[in-house]
């Protein structure tokens, strides 16, 4: 079972298809760039090959073509090249021709509304669309179905998440692409508006009280999907100098809508920023809280997670071969204990998933550390 990482010499990319030749697994790592494809390559003693996803839109036929004809050995791709409303059509439409299954790291939330949309096409094809298997949204639409269960009958679901570290330039050249389209909230089923940076409250995330404002995260998608609550918040702890300057700062987006200056402020970031280092990695927490109400009842819960980018690698790769079938989160060739292939009964169904969905809600207590949720 091959498994074709695209974005393979991003950072993220890169820490994903050495944990993914590390655990077993049969890894084609790819991307736009000859040159970094090769030296990956050569290095990892994988395979490799480059090509383009032509515009993004999905739209260019012959792009469409050339991916398909690239990935069409491969039983399942995994992106990583962000930002993922750039590269997820072509791949996507390339996937549902060739019959492979698709997963991806975004947290886009208009990533996760698209690939939705192509839910009865994935079923039809019996392929597995996944996109958000790593830190957004693996712990906080797992922690969303765990509240579920616990309160079946909530109408209202609140997260939020307290990280730790620093962030990759693929992250913030996602921020980027993803600030003028402003605040997002779930309101009874439907995605609203809200000004960016509002909505600030105090919540306990696991280590005392923290300020945090409103953002628009993909778990107004698939954590939707995943308990059909329809009023979703979700939060980000943030300090209250920086929510203000994150409210004034809407101001700009504006002009963040003019394509060269965001394409110019991206290069920037890709040029200069780089992500945790590996002590970072190692050392970082997170913590993320959850609530769910049905009016009369609230129940909260709360997680402890590795470093975001550490979670990242490892529910990546486990997602991967949980589609793959290749094991439960083992290497391959260990005991594949429920790590059926998609359609086989124990792993995820054809069709748009969640990683809750897909797997279950104590998904996120495979990977490691992660001890359990922590219940009020």
């Amino acid at each position: 079972m091959t498994l074709l990482i695209y974005g393979a010499y991003g950072y993220t990319g890169e820490l994903v298809s050495e944990e993914a030749v590390g655990r077993g697994i049969d890894v084609v790592v790819a991307g736009r760039d000859e040159r970094k494809v090769a030296e990956l390559a050569d290095r990892l003693g994988c395979e490799g090959r480059s090509f383009g996803l032509g515009n993004g839109t999905g739209a260019d036929r012959t792009a469409v073509d050339d991916v398909a004809e690239n990935i069409g050995d491969a039983d399942a791709v995994l992106n990583c090249a962000g930002p993922f409303v750039d590269t997820y059509r072509p791949l996507v439409e390339a996937c549902l021709g060739t019959e492979t299954h698709y997963l991806d790291v975004t947290g886009e939330l208009p990533v996760f509304e698209a690939i939705a949309a192509r839910n009865a096409e994935a079923k039809d094809a019996g392929v597995c669309l996944l996109p958000g298997v790593g830190f957004d949204v693996v712990p906080t639409d797992c922690l969303a179905a765990h509240l579920h269960d616990r309160l079946p009958a909530a109408t209202r679901l609140r997260l939020g998440f307290d990280p730790s570290g620093t962030i990759s330039r693929g992250t913030l050249a996602t921020a980027i692409e993803q600030f003028e389209a402003g605040g997002k909230r779930r309101h009874d089923g439907e995605i609203v508006d809200v000004p960016v940076g509002e909505g600030d409250r105090r919540i306990d995330f696991g280590r005392g009280e923290r300020n945090a404002v409103l953002v628009p995260m993909g778990d107004l998608s698939t954590a939707y999907r995943s308990t059909g609550i329809g009023t979703i918040d979700v939060y980000l702890a943030l300090p209250k100098p920086a929510a203000i300057a994150l409210r004034a700062g809407r101001f700009l987006s504006p002009l963040l809508a003019v394509e060269p200056v965001k394409r110019g402020l991206q290069r920037l970031v890709r040029a200069t920023v780089t992500g945790p280092s590996e002590q970072k990695r190692e050392e970082g927490t997170c913590y993320v809280w959850g609530e769910a109400s049905d009016g009369d009842r609230t129940v909260t819960s709360r997680l402890q997670t590795p470093e975001t980018y550490a979670l990242t690698v490892d529910a990546a790769t486990t997602a991967a071969q949980r589609v793959l079938g290749t094991g439960d989160g083992d290497p391959v060739g260990g005991d594949p204990g429920g790590g059926d292939p998609v359609g086989s009964g124990n792993g995820p169904s054809a069709g748009f998933q969640t990683p809750a969905s897909a797997f279950g809600s104590e998904f996120v207590l495979e990977l490691d550390g992660v001890e359990g949720f922590f219940d009020e």
